[in-house]
């Protein structure tokens, strides 16, 4: 195992200093003496706004550096990111550690601390499928249900997903919820969440849309009450949602990495974490949740975004 060191922020005045574990055998401690001249990397991402961001930071990142980066940023959902990285038809893009355990490796119970699950996703990955995980970020971006805080009296005053289902048993029409397609069959999704409660949201309750349809379409209540919601989204303090709070503890934590294939960590990992470790360190959840409301609420492009605060935090 070859051993990495890091810091994560977790406050004003104190820095954490922890030592993770990236996975890799003897053979693989990394090339790269912190430069990229001559690399050719392939960047991906998912098709949400935070990932845009995410994918665009990497892109500028390693231009920044040297390398000639091709871009597929906006690939589509999930499987088709995961498909494109574990064929090689990318070289990397940012994936969360709870969908990893959770959709990839079909674990059903999430493990609470943050750096115990980053590792054992690395660990599993690199020797399943030759993929690294780079550092963490701090943010954690989880799914949860939200409503219009407007709205608190009318629906009962909610605060955690266990009223949700006591709403279903007094008012099941008001029990309503939106949800984007990939979350309503997801383990980690609406399917296990029902199972972990005990409720099951009638069919005729649940409207799938698209990804950005769902928040307006809670806030105005239309066709539902209670949206899902990406925690780190800015469209849910723009739209004064109310987040459920998970008091069974189901959903995992989401922190992201960026992931790379062994490959090209091999050749150029010195240079990788150089660049990356900065950049995890510096995506705190206020960090995530002002660029998500940049994109999301203020409509302004993606790698703009990501080269302000690239930026603005002394990354490029």
């Amino acid at each position: 195992m070859r051993s990495k060191n890091f810091l994560a922020a977790t406050g004003a005045t104190m820095t954490l200093a922890l030592a993770l574990t990236a996975c890799g055998g003897d053979d693989s401690s990394g090339g790269g003496e912190g430069t990229l001249e001559g690399a050719s990397i392939t960047v991906g991402s998912k098709d949400f706004d935070e990932q845009l961001i995410l994918g665009n930071i990497s892109k500028l990142a390693l231009e920044n550096a040297g390398a000639d980066v091709t871009d597929q940023i906006n690939l589509g959902g999930t499987d088709a990111a995961r498909a494109a990285l574990t064929s090689g038809e990318i070289d990397t893009y940012w994936e969360y550690n709870g969908t990893a355990w959770i959709s990839f490796f079909k674990e059903t119970k999430p493990i609470p601390d943050r750096i115990e699950q980053y590792e054992a996703v690395a660990e599993r990955d690199k020797k399943q499928n030759n993929l690294v995980w780079l550092s963490p970020a701090e943010f954690n971006n989880t799914y949860g249900l939200a409503y219009p805080t407007e709205a608190a009296d009318e629906l009962g005053n909610p605060e955690t997903i266990s009223d949700l289902g006591e709403l279903l048993k007094s008012d099941p029409s008001a029990a309503s919820v939106c949800v984007e397609s990939e979350f309503s069959t997801r383990d980690d999704g609406l399917p296990g969440m029902e199972k972990a409660y005990g409720f099951e949201v009638p069919n005729n309750q649940v409207t799938v849309l698209d990804t950005a349809l769902v928040y307006t379409a809670a806030d105005k209540q239309d066709p539902c009450n209670f949206g899902e919601v990406f925690t780190s989204d800015g469209r849910i303090a723009a739209l004064d949602l109310t987040v459920l709070e998970d008091d069974e503890g189901f959903f995992p934590l989401y922190n992201p990495s960026p992931v790379f294939t062994q490959d090209i960590y091999d050749e150029y990992g010195d240079a990788l974490d150089e660049i990356f470790d900065p950049i995890a360190e510096a995506l705190t959840q206020d960090a995530m949740n002002g660029m998500n409301e940049e994109v999301s609420v203020n409509l302004l492009q993606p790698e703009k975004v990501a080269e302000d605060w690239l930026n603005e935090n002394g990354l490029l």
